[in-house]
């Protein structure tokens, strides 16, 4: 009898089979390996909302591969992460690979390692039908959403655009906090500075008439510093006081995603990539480990089990002393809206295992976030830190009416410090953890005053959110679960709701305020925080057994249904042109407006009606739709613009286009990667097309000008260009040596609906097709 073990990519199939011997086979069914169809609603609301899951054409070969190792008495491991999304790929490769009939066990594991998938392997369970239903319930809600309403957004914003129900919430918040900032009106205030000499002390003006310093302008800046001229400075008071800090608690994938962003400047997405490849092992070869080097990374529990925490304290002892553990484990409880879907925080398998260990053996972004969960969790364990805060206060002013502080800090005991600090989203209020050390100064001195400094300030907007922040922000208010934050936050980008700013914040573009207004004023509920973190406790009642998801289903969708068939006539798309009237063009009289059209925002002058064609050119990144001026609009009409002529002398030209700033000379085209088309002279114009031509010519092989055809060199090596399109070199072919009567047949047979189809499964399901067994050691 042979053992097939199921689970979701070829690293961790590799890895697990390590630990298997060769009465096992493990392989991988990539993710899910059936879907609703894309071409339709997908489910019957009139049939108890009854979903019709196909297999997905990609995965056909792999369901293929998975039934050529499987007989009537094979038995069957499916082993998928165990969040809702791993027990619905297990649960839908029942159905897909027909082994309804055969011994069926579901496995799951925290970690890979060989005593966790041993332990695993003797201690099957059933598939959990509640995760699987939570899991249907968001699919078959989510697909009623974006099915339902982005045709109805096509017809009366844009074609092309879609709503779903986390992404679009997640676009409100980003769209309310630039509205904010805004509206954000900054307010004055002055900052009082007096600096010592004999000893050296800064300190800064704190109270006035024993009240909490507020200084609001300039005339009472100068009415401070004059009483202060007809004073001294004494040292009246030392205060004094200790203070315990104690440790973050251990990552989950909310905090791991923003100290991460933090600490080593990763994105969302890029770190939970790095993060799998942890968990899975799939790192260099490490001397005298196997498997896996972090547990589960998508969890929402701060729960270390007892051989972490012991592990931890061993650790501890070994590299700090026995002063920096802790008698007892410390616990920490979640305060995460929502369910616990694993059952530990992030943290290494393995914590004897130092970063130092693996650097030699592993990429460095892999160590950097690596080290990151090590030091965390052992913090967690360790002894809280001591500090010693002091506040020097000092009088001053005619009648000592002002009170000026000096603030200085001595770590009594480092503690958890030794090995780790948490980051701060904002430096500048953030906690400082070094030293700063006051000079000696007894009680009563007057103070020999070096300079006093007035400062003028003005209050900042709130701050726009970058990745990490939106994830706090999300976490906090119940929205999405550890699975959901980073395709959430990479798809309002790709749609192009949200931009990352040149300083990694996120701004929303004119589509996705425009997207958002529409949803506001006609499907509030949709963009609601309430109603969204509601529907996730739902979904976390299905995964306990309290409701059923059909249920949840009737709740939402007959109200919703019933909303998009009153919208598709009650609703004008008049009322969401995008469109601003900027003023009139005095040259031709006609009216200028700032649009939002397919490819962006630009400035048109005069309307569809005339008889002359109206003029337009895009909105440069550095102009704002809802800002630009008259001014400004006309001047961008300056393109396109003659910047003067080549040696042969034909004009170079100027411009914007669909793909950005660009020079032209004829019919080539010169793209201006950080030049500006407004202001670039003629000899940056030609250094510019002097460094793309001979770029261009390294990276060409051949050229066959009739037909527009070139055999050129790029990223990943050879391959054919006509057109805008790229075609793909078959194995064998020698770039060098292709006629041109070749690459015509490259090009007609990639046009081929079925030899695409057949060359891109081959190509998708390669790495799957190969079995992985491995003896036990």
């Amino acid at each position: 009898m042979k053992n097939l073990v199921i689970v979701e990519s070829p690293a961790k199939a590799k890895t697990i089979s390590k630990f298997l011997d060769n009465s096992y086979v493990v392989m991988a069914s990539m993710g899910h390996v059936r879907d609703l169809p894309k071409s339709k609603l997908g489910f019957d609301p009139n049939d108890n909302f009854k979903p019709q899951y196909l297999i997905s054409t990609d995965k056909r070969k792999v369901i293929a591969d998975l039934k050529k190792h499987i007989t009537k008495d094979t038995v069957i491991y499916l082993a998928a992460d165990e969040d809702r999304e791993g027990e619905a790929i297990a649960w839908h490769l029942i159905p897909s690979l027909k082994i309804e009939k055969n011994p069926i066990k579901r496995i799951v594991f925290h970690e890979i390692t060989k005593d966790a998938i041993l332990k695993a392997i003797e201690n099957p369970r059933d598939v959990d039908q509640n995760l699987v239903d939570a899991q249907q319930a968001r699919r078959i809600l989510d697909r009623a959403v974006g099915y339902e309403l982005s045709p109805l957004l096509w017809k009366k914003v844009r074609y092309g655009l879609s709503a779903g129900r986390v992404q679009s919430v997640a676009v409100r918040i980003i769209v309310d906090r630039e509205n904010e900032i805004r509206e954000f009106v900054p307010e004055e205030y002055w900052k009082i500075k007096a600096d010592f000499i004999n000893p050296e002390l800064k300190s800064e003006l704190a109270k006035i008439n024993t009240k909490t310093a507020k200084v609001k302008n300039e005339q009472e800046a100068k009415e401070i510093e004059a009483s202060i001229n007809q004073g001294n400075f004494e040292l009246f008071d030392i205060e004094e006081n200790e203070s315990t800090r104690n440790p973050a608690p251990p990552f989950t994938t909310s905090t791991l995603q923003q100290e991460a962003s933090r600490k080593l400047g990763l994105s969302v997405k890029q770190t939970m990539v790095i993060a799998q490849q942890l968990y899975e092992g799939n790192v260099g070869n490490i001397p005298n480990h196997t498997g896996g080097l972090i547990t589960y990374m998508r969890t929402d529990s701060l729960n270390l089990s007892k051989v972490a925490t012991s592990a931890a304290k061993e650790v501890i002892e070994q590299e700090y002393g026995k002063e920096y553990s802790l008698n007892k484990p410390r616990v920490y409880k979640s305060k995460a809206k929502g369910a616990q879907e694993a059952h530990e925080a992030i943290r290494p398998v393995n914590l004897a295992l130092k970063p130092s260990d693996i650097k030699p053996y592993v990429e460095s972004v892999q160590y950097k976030l690596y080290s990151l969960i090590w030091k965390r969790t052992l913090a967690t364990q360790m002894s809280s830190a001591k500090i010693a805060n002091t506040t020097y206060k000092i009088s001053a002013g005619k009648n000592k009416e002002f009170e000026f502080q000096s603030k200085g800090q001595r770590i009594l005991f480092a503690g958890f410090m030794k090995a780790y600090t948490e980051g701060s989203d904002n430096p500048e209020s953030a906690l400082d953890s070094s030293e700063k050390i006051l000079p000696t100064i007894k009680v009563g001195t007057i103070l020999d005053l070096e300079k006093l400094d007035l400062e003028q300030l003005f209050t900042k907007p709130p701050a726009r959110y970058t990745e990490a922040s939106l994830v706090k922000k999300l976490e906090s208010e119940g929205i999405g679960r550890p699975s959901t934050y980073a395709p959430t936050i990479s798809t309002i980008q790709q749609r192009e709701y949200v931009v990352k700013t040149e300083d990694k914040k996120l701004a929303p573009t004119p589509t996705g305020e425009i997207v958002n207004s529409f949803l506001t004023d006609h499907f509030s509920e949709i963009v609601d925080l309430g109603f969204t973190a509601k529907i996730e406790e739902e979904f976390d009642e299905i995964a306990e057994g309290k409701i059923a998801w059909e249920q949840v289903m009737k709740d939402f969708y007959g109200d919703f249904k019933k909303r998009i068939d009153e919208k598709e006539t009650s609703v004008s798309k008049e009322d969401y042109l995008q469109v601003r009237e900027i003023g009139t063009d005095p040259k031709s009289g006609k009216p200028v407006t700032a649009r939002v059209g397919r490819f962006g925002p630009f400035v048109q002058i005069g309307s569809k009606e005339d008889e002359e064609k109206p003029k337009f050119v895009a909105i440069p990144e550095h102009l704002n739709m809802d800002t630009i001026t008259l001014d400004e609009a006309l001047f961008l009409f300056n393109l396109p613009r003659n910047v003067g002529k080549n040696n042969e002398g034909e004009d170079i030209i100027a411009n914007i286009g669909r793909f950005g700033p660009y020079l032209q000379v004829k019919t080539k085209f010169y793209s201006l990667k950080t030049d500006d088309p407004y202001t670039i002279d003629l000899n940056r114009a030609l250094e510019v097309i002097k460094e793309i031509d001979e770029a261009k010519d390294k990276a060409t092989i051949k050229v066959f000008e009739k037909e527009k055809i070139q055999i050129l060199i790029g990223q990943y090596g050879p391959y054919i260009k006509k057109g805008r399109k790229n075609y793909k070199i078959p194995a064998g072919k020698v770039a060098q040596d292709l006629t041109l009567e070749e690459c015509q047949e490259i090009i007609e047979n990639d046009a081929k609906p079925a030899k695409k189809t057949k060359t891109a499964t081959k190509k998708t399901t390669k790495s799957t097709s190969k079995t992985t067994t491995k003896k036990a050691k």
